[in-house]
């Protein structure tokens, strides 16, 4: 019996040990995990190193980030990152890609970050690691002056443009009229605003800084309908685990926002600063 007791005795012994062991490596392992994590983002290091910051963007969205007439990528979001670059002492390379595949473009690495006035949704917070938001934007439906149209209930059992993969795609396929109409989703908004155009489709629903730049700059007899969808705000989306990097355009963006900077580039392309970076 006396034997037996002391086996248990030392069993319970060995097992303590081993318990107190485990837990006691489990937190080390846990704590230089967490420490390698923080110290193993290198986002920024590698911007600065290859001396390049690569913006992905749909090369069609005005007045975002567009090709113009000589062939050159411009915008107010390329205005707003080549100040940025000129900050941190890099080059930007701006690469056009697929709107509808950007999420996969950023996370194989072909670009550092989505800039090109990208809207705010849960899914997107969910991939990415998004910047602050930096501009508000609304969606609205475009329609040819001669349009009978005169509020959103009027295109019920018309055909709708949208851009594929956008924001505005998401909303307009889950809106109230969205059983009454026939959605197009073309490649692009200046596709869509083609199919209008050509009477081949009854109105484009996108984005009103979008709506409204081309208003004011391509002369075509465009109607915004008063009543539009949701409120939106627009982000920079980064990788992520690229938190450095984030942080770094983000607090450019607001020492540009507080020198008066990012007020001169907004009304260069809208007339004021509609900016709302803090």
């Amino acid at each position: 019996m006396k034997k037996s007791l002391l086996k248990k005795v030392f069993g319970l012994s060995v097992a303590a040990f081993m318990m107190l062991t485990s837990v006691g490596c489990g937190s080390g392992s846990d704590d230089k995990e967490s420490s390698y994590s923080a110290e193993s983002d290198d986002s920024l290091q590698k911007v600065l190193d290859s001396g390049k910051f690569i913006l992905g963007l749909d090369a069609t969205f005005k007045p975002m980030g567009y090709t113009d007439e000589n062939d050159e990528i411009v915008g107010f979001d390329i205005d707003v990152a080549e100040e940025v670059c000129s900050r941190m002492g890099v080059e930007l390379v701006k690469q056009p890609i697929n709107w509808d595949t950007k999420e996969q473009d950023l996370n194989v690495g072909k670009i550092d970050c989505i800039w090109n006035g990208m809207s705010v949704n849960p899914g997107r917070a969910e991939e990415m690691n998004l910047s602050e938001p930096y501009m508000k934007n609304s969606m609205v439906f475009v329609v040819g002056a001669s349009s009978e149209a005169k509020g959103m209930e009027d295109l019920k059992g018309k055909t709708i443009a949208v851009q594929n993969g956008s924001t505005a795609q998401e909303i307009l396929e889950s809106c109230d009229i969205a059983g009454d109409i026939t959605v197009q989703a073309m490649a692009t908004n200046v596709e869509a605003l083609q199919q209008l155009d050509l009477a081949i489709v009854d109105a484009v629903f996108l984005d009103s800084v979008v709506a409204n730049y081309e208003i004011q700059t391509s002369g075509k007899d465009y109607v915004v309908l008063p009543d539009g969808l949701e409120e939106e705000e627009y982000a920079i989306g980064f990788r992520k685990n690229d938190q450095k990097l984030r942080d770094e355009v983000q607090k450019i963006l607001s020492e540009m926002k507080a020198d008066g900077k990012l007020g001169e580039i907004s009304t260069k392309w809208f007339g004021s600063d509609i900016t709302t970076v803090k």
